[in-house]
């Protein structure tokens, strides 16, 4: 077996994620697909937890990551904001750095750890 390092940044407005890998996820997948409710099914997510996870995400910041436009005769849809880009690569960033700041003590921690064995 390989041992892996996997890290995890998340920016938090008091209990709130403002910021993870999953809200991430789905900001990239509503620019992908023009629409929450598209996202979601993108994701295998539900409808509810997408609106849920935009909604935090707009209520932690000054400026919506999201805005949404009603349904209607030329249909509704939703759109990452500048900020909203603006944040999926400054969050990118902000992995990159913890990722090069940790494979230090990675590599002195991965040749202690046992190795895994299929009973």
């Amino acid at each position: 077996m390989t041992q892996t390092l996997k890290l995890s940044v998340r920016v938090f407005v008091d209990d709130t994620i403002a910021l993870g890998p999953g809200k991430l996820s789905l900001l990239e997948s509503i620019a992908d697909n023009g629409s929450i409710s598209a996202a979601a099914r993108a994701m295998g997510m539900s409808y509810a937890r997408a609106w849920r996870l935009v909604d935090d995400m707009n209520r932690c910041f000054k400026t919506p990551l999201v805005i949404t436009a009603s349904g209607g005769k030329h249909g509704g849809g939703a759109r990452v904001t500048d900020e909203g880009r603006q944040m999926l690569s400054v969050y990118r960033e902000m992995q990159a750095r913890v990722r090069e700041a940790a494979a230090d003590g990675y590599a002195r921690i991965q040749p202690l750890l046992r190795e895994h064995t299929e009973d």
